[in-house]
């Protein structure tokens, strides 16, 4: 890849397919530069995207579980001329298991996907955001934050670690002018759960009865909501998790 010259780009981890994927492609829509961080390397599959956009986006290998993974993509990026003004840090996993016999090892691997993870990249960005000026992290995290579901004790958890942890940094970092933002979906039809979800399935019929709107979301719906806190529109929101579940959470 040619180095570019001081050109700023916004970093999605998890890119290569599914949410990441649509995120990165909503951001390339709006002429961003777009690094798509994956544990695969591979390009974000994003059909029907113009050659010109596509052309902007380049992949990078890193696993995030491991702490030093995003400190060694940001200062790369740098070393290339690359100026970061903004994260998405949307790469984590889902288990379950009955909480009474949930091996501690899952809930330390949820923990490490869905929290440290997010902790580990910000830290790691937030040296290049303050030399940038300021810039925005968005976290994805899950209603199911504020949910009690069985089998899901370590995804609950690691998912509302991630609406406290973006409230701290969005209180402790906005002197360095960077906002920061929990983005919580609900159930989102992907590349993976596109079977679980299809109509006639068992869960589609019982998601049918749970959200008001008689369906679940798309990729799409979440990847315009992220693109659109990376805009002026979203310039003075910080700090909030934004629940994007078609009202199921709050739905009696």
């Amino acid at each position: 890849m040619e180095q570019p010259m001081d050109r700023s780009c916004i970093v999605v981890t998890g890119a290569s397919r599914g949410i990441g994927a649509a995120i990165a492609c909503a951001l390339l829509q709006q002429g961003r530069d777009v690094i798509g961080v994956s544990r695969s390397g591979a390009v974000p599959a994003c059909a029907g995207l113009a050659p010109e956009l596509a052309a902007r986006c380049t992949a990078m290998q890193a696993d995030v579980t491991r702490p030093q993974a995003m400190t060694d993509v940001c200062r790369e990026l740098r070393e290339r001329g690359w100026r970061i003004q903004g994260l998405v840090n949307n790469a984590g996993m889902h288990a379950d298991a009955a909480s009474d016999r949930m091996p501690l090892a899952q809930w330390h691997q949820l923990m490490d996907s869905n929290a440290r993870s997010v902790v580990s990249a910000c830290q790691a960005v937030y040296p290049h955001l303050v030399h940038a000026g300021g810039g925005v992290i968005v976290n994805i995290g899950s209603f199911f934050d504020k949910l009690g579901v069985k089998r899901n004790l370590a995804y609950c958890a690691s998912k509302a670690a991630v609406g406290a942890i973006t409230r701290v940094l969005a209180v402790e970092w906005a002197s360095q002018g960077i906002r920061v933002i929990d983005v919580a979906p609900g159930y989102i039809v992907t590349d993976l759960n596109a079977k679980a979800l299809a109509a006639g399935a068992p869960l589609r019929a019982y998601l049918e009865q749970r959200i008001p709107g008689k369906k679940p979301g798309t990729a799409a719906d979440v990847a315009a909501l992220v693109a659109a806190l990376f805009t002026p529109a979203g310039a003075f929101l910080s700090g909030e998790t934004i629940y994007l579940d078609g009202a199921q959470g709050i739905a009696h």
